[in-house]
């Protein structure tokens, strides 16, 4: 019993310190309205220097472009997956950023109908009093720019996954998706119909569930159940104001680059936006649709590398050290994702203490290599081929003389980062399956020797230019 007890203690420790925000922050009363919430994007837009003169825009329509319905499990639903009022939330993100003066346009035949009750209550009142001084309706504001565009993709599971474990009945899991919107935003002239400029930004939205559970008997007859766990959905509409946010900001910054518009600033508080604003595209643009990040994609076709590591031998003996190898290797690129390279190294295999290292071996390969993401800084290698190992006699030091060599075929995997265009840096390990028993200066058996190499490298790229990559 007191196992048991020690048992659901570590679970229950293991649910409050990764699921506390939702177990302390459970709703169990009536809330209160409250006031919209603020995102990131938001502080961004309100702490924009101010313009020159906020320009006047209108607004017709920025709508759900996407006709798609909220996603069930069993049956159909009518309600919609996007907010209909991506309208309003553009007004006020246009308002909040204090650079436009948006007029109403939404609704104009609301407005136009409303001044006719106005203007026909002033004639009526005119008329019955012909001595008053009855002021003209102001004429309506016209804009000088029109913003078009809308909410044009909400694409779902883009991303899904999670993890979980369970051991005589106690364990836990653990799932997630992401979804992505996105948005386009463009400004007319209304003087002659150009686009002005067009940007468009997407936003992921994010849902994870975490659950624990204890299904356990404690005595005969006796059954123990437990399970908590919390749900957390990104709202798909804070998700779809800060996407507009977003557009309205990049519109700014746009618009200053190209000279249709100026802040009160002045032209170095100006060329410090377009300047943060284009080190942000560049990192956008080196950054995958899943947040990966990408390197320029290489024309270099050739490849030299230095390798330093460590040996490991699986022989006739029941115990063996860990020994040094170190090695030179040259590649050439075959495509973006396929190399094919040769390689020499020099290394120690050590069977066992009683027996002095005598030997070094040199070792000739030749392999074929797959870099399974080949547009990432970051991916994992694999590779495998053949090759060739001699050994030198150590103690009598007669170097390239007693020479016996063997054959053997070799595979490993490993990770590579592209530090720049130039360089990489590698961590490899591969597993050596050699035609002889001597390795280990014992013949024993009917299984040849074996080993293993690990260790880390780094490569040289060379012969060619690179081009900015745009490949997710």
């Amino acid at each position: 019993m007191r196992k048991l007890m020690y048992r659901i203690s570590i679970l229950a420790m293991l649910v409050l310190f990764n699921s506390c925000g939702a177990l302390f922050n459970q709703p169990v009363d009536v809330q209160n309205a409250r006031l919209g919430e603020l995102s990131d994007q938001t502080t961004v837009l309100k702490q924009l220097p101010l313009p020159n003169e906020p320009i006047v825009v209108g607004v017709y329509n920025f709508k759900d472009q996407t006709g798609q319905y909220k996603a069930v499990e069993n049956g159909s639903t009518f309600s919609t997956a996007v907010t209909q009022g991506a309208t309003t939330i553009l007004i006020k993100a246009l308002e909040d950023s204090q650079w436009f003066n948006p007029i109403e346009r939404e609704n104009l035949s609301n407005l136009l109908n409303e001044r006719n009750i106005i203007r026909s209550t002033r004639d009526d009142f005119r008329k019955a009093n012909p001595d008053a001084n009855i002021p003209r309706l102001k004429p309506l504001l016209f804009a000088g720019i029109l913003l078009e565009g809308g909410v044009i993709s909400y694409d779902t599971n883009i991303l899904t996954g999670g993890a979980g474990a369970r051991y005589f009945g106690a364990g836990g899991s653990t799932r997630y998706r992401q979804d992505r919107i996105t948005v386009y935003l463009r400004a007319v002239s209304t003087s002659n119909g150009a686009i002005l400029k067009t940007v468009y930004v997407s936003k992921t939205i994010l849902s994870q569930a975490v659950d624990v559970s204890l299904f356990r008997y404690v005595n005969f007859q006796r059954l123990l159940e437990v399970e908590t766990g919390f749900t957390k959905n990104e709202p798909t509409q804070l998700a779809v104001s800060e996407a507009i946010e977003k557009a309205v900001e990049a519109l700014i910054i746009e618009g200053i680059m190209d000279g249709l518009w100026q802040s009160k600033e002045g032209e170095e508080i100006d060329q410090k936006l377009i300047d943060d604003y284009l080190l942000e595209k560049e990192l956008e643009a080196s950054t995958g649709l899943y947040e990966r990040e990408l390197a320029e994609r290489s024309e270099k076709k050739h490849v030299l590398s230095l390798n330093l590591g460590g040996t490991y031998i699986n022989g006739d003996f029941s115990s063996s050290d860990v020994d040094a190898n170190a090695g030179l290797g040259y590649q050439y690129k075959l495509s973006d994702a396929f190399r094919v390279g040769v390689e020499g190294s020099i290394l120690r295999l050590n069977a066992n203490k009683a027996i002095s290292r005598r030997y070094w071996w040199l070792t000739a390969d030749a392999n074929l290599q797959y870099r399974l993401l080949p547009y990432d800084k970051f991916s994992p290698i694999f590779y495998g081929g053949g090759g060739y190992m001699s050994f030198v006699d150590n103690t009598e030091a007669k170097f390239l003389q007693d020479w016996e060599g063997f054959f053997k075929v070799q595979g490993g995997a490993g990770f590579e980062y592209m530090v720049s265009p130039n360089f990489s840096v590698l961590a490899r390990a591969g597993y050596h399956v050699s035609f002889t028993d001597k390795l280990d200066d014992e013949i024993f058996g009917s299984r040849d020797d074996h080993y293993l190499t690990f260790g880390i490298g780094l490569n040289y790229h060379f012969g060619g230019g690179t081009t900015k990559q745009s490949t997710n």
